[in-house]
């Protein structure tokens, strides 16, 4: 709905765009309009994920109780051939026990809710900021001040959020990892997990690296505000903060991109497992 609100509200600049004033001062609640909506589509399916590793956890002790009373698995411990494996699914280790947490696991579960939150609280300030925006004369430092603030903040909102996403993929992929070493684990057999991949690898580079050049751009229009009394130099400011702050997104994008492909993967490489263990005991 506020999209859709942000996109009339367009409409009705672009037919007022021979009023400067009225045309600039649209523009400016409806830009915080859309990206806040933008924002609680992020926040809706953070929910959904929350929501997904709740129930991954049900599935896991479901899963245990079942294997446990299939016919052909082993009742007693076999000795795990400790070492690593080469699987279709990529290098995998075997062990006697379930595998610890990587650090960047523990780290995707205590910031997922902080970055969530700090998200949030960013867009609500984008959005009140892009009122106050709308109501300052067009062409005038303030204005221009306003605009840089409000497009600043609102952006850090935005990569908080597609950070907070990829802490939650994050913690997914450990639940996934930890769940599958735990049911393998209570059934006496090897446990067999699948190494960190490239495809994971590349995502918490790429994840970060959004991150961060997400909060650069906040800081560059801090610093563009500075210079809110001259228009060219502002302008130029302006000029690589857009760009910068929009590859902020999109590396963060491509990184839950290749979250997911590694979450399909590690659900590829459990499936077979699983039905390895059915077939063989083992």
């Amino acid at each position: 709905m506020g999209a859709a609100a942000a996109a009339i509200g367009n409409f009705v600049a672009a037919g007022s765009i021979d009023a400067t004033n009225s045309y600039g001062e649209t523009l400016a609640w409806t830009f915080g309009l859309s990206i806040f909506s933008f924002g609680v589509i992020k926040i809706a399916i953070s929910i959904i994920l929350m929501g997904i590793i709740v129930r991954l956890w049900f599935r896991v002790d479901a899963i245990k109780d079942s294997l446990a009373r299939l016919h052909g698995h082993s009742d007693t411990a076999v000795q795990p051939s400790a070492g690593d494996i080469e699987t279709d699914y990529g290098l995998a280790t075997v062990a006697k026990d379930p595998p610890k947490p990587l650090p960047i696991h523990r780290l995707a579960r205590a910031m997922w809710r902080p970055m969530l939150v700090m998200g949030a609280m960013a867009l609500v300030v984008g959005l009140i900021s892009s009122l106050v925006w709308a109501g300052e004369t067009v062409g005038t430092q303030s204005f221009r001040e306003a605009g840089a603030w409000t497009q600043g903040v609102i952006f850090l909102g935005e990569a908080f959020l597609l950070s907070g996403i990829a802490f939650l993929l994050g913690t997914i992929l450990a639940g996934l990892r930890e769940g599958g070493g735990e049911v393998q684990h209570s059934l006496g057999l090897p446990v067999t997990t699948l190494k960190m991949p490239a495809t994971a690898k590349a995502f918490v580079v790429l994840m970060m690296m959004g991150m961060m050049l997400g909060i650069a751009q906040f800081i560059g229009y801090l610093v563009a505000i500075g210079f809110a009394d001259n228009t060219a130099s502002f302008s130029t400011w302006l000029n690589v903060l857009g760009p910068l702050r929009e590859l902020s997104l999109g590396l963060i994008l491509a990184g839950v991109v290749l979250a997911l492909v590694s979450i399909a993967n590690v659900l590829r490489f459990q499936f077979n497992r699983v039905t390895t263990i059915v077939r063989t005991g083992q």
